[in-house]
């Protein structure tokens, strides 16, 4: 494996680490307006802040990490998406801020207003919708590069049925998993009401989710064939997510094993995440840049890697000690103690 491949892994990792965290939150904040329209957050909505109260302020982290790290190994990424995305993640931000409003008004004392969840639910969907835009013009065609300037072509994003198509698995895959881990969650709080609720709100997200990834493989055979034909190269690893699919749907319809079921939806998303990212290699926007064009020289390259793998190792026991003395403490979970 070469210091590129080696470089990106370790990032890709620190983004699918993003992606299941910010997932679950995201998922969180739609569900607890949701329920709260719709009258069903008398119980439900207590569970879901127990959840979001100690996880909130690390759910970026990852995020943080994975930008560092690429301008760090590919510095001319910062040229090329840096430009073309300026528009869309500046958008992104204005939505995670009004998304961090919501946490410190409701944390703080604010009384919680129907305005502040409505915002806070819609921004859970529109941030992950609006931040897939750079997966989406890494396959080429959204982009033209001239010797003087990068520029996003608006008309053939927003014209694009692969663009649109990437849009619906992002908002339809946080909703599934925010509501495949949030039935286990109200399962192991001992909340029946909830359980019953997250269980039903799986089951309605788990096919839009298989038919979205099929938008997603049909749009990108149209828009990069050649993208298309390595993904068939190694279709084992679409294999694979599907399988673990079909292994959470059926334990969640036998309400069986549900810490494992979650485990399988992770496991899901694993596979088909590294195996867009294997087919995707070695272009980082086709036709323009690969892990090769830039790359940082070998001693930075090495230095950087022993920093990311050593984040790694110091935030994965993080995330457990606040899974083990918060979210999954006996008086915790079951809202014994604040």
């Amino acid at each position: 494996m070469s210091l590129e491949v080696l470089g990106l892994s370790v990032l890709w990792f620190f983004l699918y680490g993003y992606m299941i965290v910010s997932s679950i939150d995201f998922g969180a904040g739609f569900f607890h307006f949701f329920n709260k329209i719709s009258r069903k957050d008398h119980q439900v909505n207590s569970l879901i802040q127990r959840y979001l109260s100690p996880v909130w302020e690390v759910t970026n982290v990852f995020f943080v990490f994975f930008f560092v790290g690429i301008v760090g190994f590919f510095p001319s990424t910062a040229y090329y998406f840096g430009t073309a995305l300026l528009v869309p993640v500046s958008f992104s931000i204005i939505l995670i801020a009004i998304r961090g409003s919501y946490y410190a008004f409701n944390t703080y004392g604010a009384k919680d207003s129907r305005i502040y969840s409505f915002l806070y639910g819609v921004t859970g969907l529109l941030i992950p919708a609006s931040l897939t835009i750079a997966l989406t013009i890494s396959e080429g065609g959204y982009v033209a590069v001239d010797e003087e300037n990068v520029q996003l072509l608006y008309n053939e994003l927003f014209s694009s049925f692969y663009a649109w198509s990437v849009v619906i698995l992002a908002i339809v895959s946080v909703l599934f998993i925010s509501a495949s881990f949030l039935q286990f969650y109200a399962y192991k709080a001992g909340d029946n009401d909830s359980y019953r609720l997250f269980r039903r709100y799986t089951f309605i997200w788990a096919l839009p989710t298989l038919l979205a990834s099929l938008l997603v493989f049909i749009g990108l055979s149209k828009q990069n064939p050649d993208h298309f034909t390595d993904i068939l190269n190694i279709w084992w690893m679409f294999g694979l997510s599907l399988f673990f699919f079909c292994l959470a749907v059926y334990f969640t319809y036998r309400q069986q094993r549900l810490g494992m079921t979650f485990v399988l939806v992770m496991l899901q998303f694993f596979t088909a995440w590294f195996g867009y990212g294997a087919s995707h290699l070695p272009w980082l926007l086709y036709g323009e840049l690969t892990i090769y064009d830039g790359f940082v020289n070998e001693t930075m390259a090495w230095f950087l890697i022993a920093a990311f793998i050593a984040g790694l190792f110091l935030l994965i026991p993080s995330l457990y000690l606040l899974m083990r003395l918060f979210l999954f403490d006996a008086s915790y979970v079951r809202g014994e103690r604040k």
